[in-house]
């Protein structure tokens, strides 16, 4: 294995460290004899034993044989032969990255502050860590990192709009202009000098390295993207995938050897963590930098199971071995109901407390000791106290099982981080360790979802269902003890709670949190204070409330936001905005009372956004809505706005994928030509329009979601604000790109 080690003197060492990965067969004796002599053939030192190791939940070991592989670069080609030969064979730790395996065999992760002893042709003779990934207070490496970037407003240079090449470093800002061979050798220049840790780029993955690749290939130039001159750059292609309801689109990967390649338009844990998280992230699912930045935060707890397995010595099965048990419709019924949810009461509420659970679903599984081993275990079925609620599982008392275990360090750093962010003094530092303990948050938030998904490794549904039995019982046991002391409940949802109750304050609420969490085993927080909170009618049908659609303001002047337009990723920024300054309106009352006198100012504000409407002011980069392809581009069947802008992107030659997201314009909603509708934005580089209606019925929709509860109609709000109509036009300059 090729380790880059970063020196205390500054020094970047390439070291080689020798490594023996192993992978167990286990079959009736004429297939371990076919699986040897294929394996007498490799090209490589293979060493063959028979063992005897524990599968998780088993009772006694079985008999497998132990293949140790001393060619890592054969390990995959050689375990996919023996897979392919042998099929009805069973395999185990054949599908494990090999960098994962390495760490969990050395105890070690990536970025860790260690001690190693060289030869003098660098090879490791050993290498040791000096902190652990459970540590709070650690600090990194002084990483240098250079940004890339495209100097144009195009919301993707995939689809069109791209620009010249833009370099940071140090707080140093540069345009690499010119033709194509200028740039390749400006850019090869500063890498030479500046030599950085991390290449931070924009569209990186998708477009700017494979771009930069293949303008240096056909200008015969050398382009020193990697830092290790003995490996190439690595790639993967872009692919689609179903993720909890919806279809995501993954940009493929360009990784580099001796430096790391972060993209932040392709990472989930860049965009919602930061750096910070994403390295907190990396240590502990001892998952490396650049895959940990690509991949599901679910990849990350699976690491950390397959570690627990790997510390306990149990065997990884290559493929999920463990069906679902038969159930009957009526059982079906009762064990499958996921998470409580009380309907809002809707309309505006003053003096409310919002109380949640801690971690609700992670703590369950650690607190009663739910993993996929231990549910419906043989040895307490008889035990009352093993009972799941309402359903007819059980869970062991005797032993713990591997998620619990797996999971148990994760929150309790997670709740170490909290107190150290509310005894940090400098804003930076509390933004760090609110990076780090919100990288953990995104760990256990998905561990729930691998303990029922179909392909998890460790994954059971009888498990999945235990948690979210435990979860209504939980959270009837927090209504109840409210309701004893006289609080009213607005609103629940699984782990949160709504209350109210005449004359509390800020010490009730602590007290009555504390009353839950002794009730329930469960810790149980105020999550804070409303002056006012307004939960919202479905638009669909107003006598429904919707559960996840509120707006509330906190006794400290912030607010919490839930559902509506600004916090959608496909409304356009005009709307957002709008919407963002009639709620910094509606902040400036603490009362019901006082928020009635906002009205008018919040109407105001509404017939300023429509005057600028139609007047024609607006910009693309204000109008431009977003929305991601449900589907292939060619499985569409209807004329929808958003089929519409991928046909004129693809009739431009780009290639588009289930999960992509396109930004259009509607020019004319409903126009007879379908291709009149709407324009994508990276085809707009001369005069264009937009349809002012269109736009219009958004700007009402989003004030109307706020000031409806307020007895404002939409009659009322559209007679209020109605401003003079005007045509609408605009142009665009379109640039050349130089790359």
């Amino acid at each position: 294995m090729v380790v880059w080690l970063l020196c205390e003197d500054g020094r970047r060492l390439r070291a080689v460290d020798p490594y023996v990965p192993t992978c167990y067969l286990a079959a009736p004796t004429p297939i371990l004899h076919h699986a040897s002599r294929l394996l007498r053939r490799a090209s490589c030192r293979i060493d063959t034993r028979e063992v005897e190791r524990y599968e998780l939940g088993g009772l006694c070991p079985i008999p497998v044989l132990e293949i140790s592989v001393y060619a890592p670069s054969q390990f995959s080609s050689l375990t996919q032969l023996l897979i392919r030969s042998c099929p009805d064979a069973q395999f185990f730790h054949v599908d494990v990255s090999l960098p994962q395996r390495y760490f969990y065999d050395r105890q070690l992760f990536p970025l860790i502050h260690c001690e190693a002893d060289l030869t003098a042709e660098g090879q490791i003779q050993s290498i040791q860590a000096l902190e652990s990934p459970w540590d709070t207070d650690y600090g990194l490496p002084p990483l240098t990192i250079m940004e890339l970037s495209l100097d144009s407003s195009s919301p993707n240079p995939n689809h069109g709009g791209r620009g010249a090449l833009i370099m940071r470093i140090n707080g140093d800002e540069r345009l690499l202009e010119g033709d194509d061979a200028d740039v390749i050798q400006r850019l090869n220049q500063l890498l030479v000098r500046e030599d950085p840790d991390i290449l931070l780029t924009d569209w990186g993955d998708s477009y700017l390295l494979p771009r930069l690749m293949t303008l240096a290939d056909r200008l015969r130039l050398p382009l020193v993207l990697n830092r290790d001159p003995h490996r190439p750059i690595g790639a993967r292609k872009p692919h689609s995938y179903f993720s909890y309801g919806r279809i995501l689109s993954h940009a493929g990967a360009r990784t580099l050897s001796g430096r790391l390649h972060l993209d932040r338009h392709n990472s989930f844990a860049l965009a919602e963590v930061g750096l910070a998280g994403l390295i907190e992230q990396a240590r502990v699912t001892k998952v490396d930098l650049q895959q940990m930045a690509r991949t599901t935060t679910g990849t990350g707890i699976t690491s950390m199971q397959l570690e627990t397995a790997c510390r306990d010595g149990l065997l990884i099965p290559y493929r999920k071995q463990e069906p679902e048990s038969f159930k009957s419709a009526l059982e079906l019924l009762q064990t499958d109901q996921g998470g409580l949810v009380f309907a809002p009461i809707a309309g505006y509420h003053e003096q409310v407390g919002e109380l949640d659970f801690s971690s609700m679903y992670p703590s369950i599984m650690v607190r009663f000791n739910i993993s996929p081993e231990t549910v419906n275990c043989r040895c307490c079925r008889d035990e009352p106290a093993a009972r799941v609620p309402e359903i007819g599982h059980h869970t062991c008392r005797r032993c713990q099982g591997l998620v619990p275990r797996t999971l148990a360090p994760l929150l309790e750093k997670r709740v170490r981080y909290k107190k150290l962010m509310a005894a940090a003094a400098q804003t930076a530092a509390r933004a760090v360790l609110d990076q780090r303990q919100t990288a953990l948050k995104w760990l256990l938030v998905v561990s729930f979802g691998y303990l029922g998904y179909k392909n998890a490794r460790f994954g059971r549904i009888e498990a999945h269902e235990a948690v979210t039995a435990y979860s209504r019982d939980i959270l009837l046991q927090a209504k109840e003890v409210a309701e004893r002391q006289g609080y009213r409940m607005l609103h629940a949802i699984v782990d949160s709670l709504w209350l109210v109750k005449s004359g509390a304050v800020r010490a009730d609420y602590d007290g009555l949190a504390q009353a839950i969490t002794e009730q329930t085993g469960l810790s149980i927080g105020v999550e804070g204070l409303y002056r006012w909170i307004g939960f919202f009618p479905s638009r669909v049908n107003p006598l429904m409330p919707v559960p996840n659609q509120f707006v509330g303001l906190f006794d400290h002047g912030g607010m919490k936001i839930r559902g509506i337009e600004i916090r959608r990723s496909d409304a356009p920024f005009l709307v957002k905005r709008a919407q963002a300054e009639v709620l910094r309106c509606l902040s400036e009352a603490g009362t019901l009372a006082e928020l009635r006198t906002q009205i008018p100012q919040a109407l105001e504000i509404v017939r300023t956004y429509r005057r600028y409407l139609h007047e024609g002011r607006a910009t693309i980069e204000e109008l431009a809505i977003a929305k991601s392809l449900t589907k292939e581009p060619q499985a569409y069947r209807h004329q929808t706005l958003s089929m519409i802008a991928a046909q004129e992107l693809l009739a431009r030659g780009v290639h588009l994928q289930a999960g992509d997201t396109i930004h259009y314009i509607m020019t004319d909603a409903d126009a007879a030509c379908p291709s009149d509708r709407v324009r994508a934005v990276a085809g707009i580089d001369g005069a264009w329009s937009y349809d002012v209606s269109a736009y219009d019925n958004l700007l009402l929709k989003a004030a109307l979601v706020l000031l409806m509860p307020l007895d404002v109609t939409p009659a009322l709000l559209n007679a209020s604000t109605d401003p003079a109509r005007r045509t609408t036009q605009g142009s665009i300059n379109g640039e050349s790109a130089s790359l």
